[in-house]
């Protein structure tokens, strides 16, 4: 049955399940942004290019029959393949760069903040703070600035929803420096570093935040001299895709165009 089988059918499937995937976090609350945007796009054309795969290559094949199709087409699949390469050195560096603890309990740990939903930490946000809590945990000396400020959507800031939930945990207000102004990543690290230095904290920092943005977020921090430990909260499975290729862009830019 499986020779019997066209081949086309096992890269439709996954093309559509990779449309599923970025579909998918939109109905879960997940807002809009060009990761899933360029996700249904790419895995949309592909579904359409293998369920009409007889009329693609002849129309392929149409193009490439003079000059300027050729062309055409030798300039787009050397884009497509520049770009491809891209993805995957940026991606390398991302998996790099998501796990880094530090050696020892010299250190400041800074939770960066994320959507709070009324007073409560959104899904992400409360991964992050898990991850925070487990660590504050088991290393008693170390304190904690939790930074982000308050959106026009949130009812507190994104600070104080971080502190409230780490001391209902357990851990003592006493170790909860708040940041609670910032309204960017790279705010959140500027002004964090500002409360560090005021409060006598050790200089080194170690960053909570999600996998996906521990790269970037650690060429922020380089860019504003700090060289960063890192611990990654858990992100769901179903809304890495999302946030990954949104990232691939958001390094990019910061490469290539540095802060605003």
């Amino acid at each position: 049955m499986l020779k019997n089988m066209d081949v086309k059918i096992i890269p439709l499937l996954i093309s559509l399940a990779l449309l599923v995937i970025f579909v998918s976090p939109l109905t879960m609350g997940v807002i809009f942004n060009i990761g899933n945007a360029v996700g249904i796009f790419v895995s949309g054309t592909m579904s359409l290019i293998f369920l009409f795969w007889k009329p693609f290559t002849e129309l392929i094949k149409r193009l490439w029959e003079n000059s300027v199709g050729k062309i055409f087409l030798s300039i787009f699949s050397v884009i497509i393949a520049l770009c491809v390469i891209l993805a995957i050195v940026i991606s390398i560096f991302m998996i790099k760069a998501s796990d880094d603890p530090p050696p020892d309990e010299n250190h400041t740990v800074v939770v960066l903040g994320c959507k709070v939903n009324n007073d409560r930490p959104s899904i992400m946000l409360g991964r992050r703070l898990d991850c925070a809590y487990r660590y504050l945990s088991e290393h008693d000396s170390v304190k904690v600035v939790v930074s982000g400020g308050q959106g026009n959507d949130e009812a507190i800031s994104e600070a104080q929803c971080m502190r409230d939930y780490l001391v209902e945990m357990g851990i003592s207000s006493e170790r909860i420096f708040m940041e609670d102004r910032s309204t960017s990543t790279e705010e959140n690290l500027k002004f964090s570093q500002e409360i560090i230095s005021r409060e006598g904290l050790p200089e080194k920092i170690t960053l909570v935040t999600d996998a996906f943005h521990q790269c970037r977020a650690e060429m922020l921090a380089k860019n504003i001299g700090i060289d960063p430990y890192n611990i990654s909260g858990y992100t769901s499975w179903y809304i890495v895709p999302t946030y990954w290729v949104r990232e691939w862009f958001g390094i990019a830019y910061y490469a290539v165009f540095g802060s605003k």
